[in-house]
């Protein structure tokens, strides 16, 4: 009975786990929007290539300016010549436009589905040049280079701390491959501990510690630039 019990306790925690970690995730293309992890890791992801791809659109922009051609024509050349996700998120913002959204609107509206602050800074430096009437081939440039400082930066950070990264995976993935080496070198002994009650208990309070010392870990080599 004790056995049934620990066996139940152990299924419905890990299913807990596998649901917590999947929750909110949206299989379709572009961003998913979700609650769970992996949700929000391919956002990051892909809000990660996108602010890559930005310093190369505003430089596109900018020489279509400087070629004659209007806004709506530079966000044209980006859709023609950038990559995924940039060009589908111009794309996206060229068909709002065509329907009708006003371009302020449609500008908000990428902002946000996006959520870069570096696209943020971007469509506030385009929606004020159109008020105030400045350069905007000039403010394209300076928040290009401003964009790639901050990169340059941001890489850097991730350098120095990829020792402190690469030493919690290590931490947090040694108690795993002891636990299975144990289950293959002493299985008559393993095999009865994690069937019990007090094996189930033990093996989810270490997740939980896992799960502590990685977020502290995490917190602490996490830098914003």
């Amino acid at each position: 009975m004790i056995q049934i019990a620990a066996i139940a306790l152990f299924a419905l925690s890990l299913g807990g786990v596998v649901y917590f970690i999947l929750s909110g995730v949206k299989v379709k293309a572009g961003w998913q929007k979700g609650n769970g992890p992996i949700a929000r890791w391919l956002d990051e992801r892909r809000r990660t290539k996108f602010n890559d791809q930005l310093p190369e659109a505003l430089a596109t922009m900018s020489n279509a300016l400087r070629a004659g051609f209007s806004i709506s024509q530079a966000f044209e050349s980006v859709v023609e010549q950038g990559e995924k996700p940039m060009s589908e998120e111009f794309a996206i913002l060229q068909q709002q436009l065509r329907i009708g959204m006003s371009f302020e609107d449609a500008l908000s509206s990428m902002s946000d589905r996006v959520g870069s602050e570096d696209l943020t800074l971007v469509t506030t430096a385009i929606l004020i040049s159109r008020k105030t009437g400045g350069n905007v081939t000039e403010i394209f440039d300076k928040i290009s280079d401003t964009i790639r400082a901050r990169q340059k930066i941001a890489r850097k950070v991730r350098t120095l701390t990829a020792q402190g990264r690469m030493q919690g995976l290590l931490v947090s993935a040694m108690p795993f491959i002891l636990g299975i080496a144990m289950v293959l070198l002493k299985p008559e002994m393993m095999i009865p501990f994690l069937c019990s009650l007090t094996g189930v208990v033990s093996v989810v309070v270490v997740l939980l510690l896992i799960a502590v010392g990685w977020l502290i870990i995490r917190k602490i080599i996490k830098i914003d630039v």
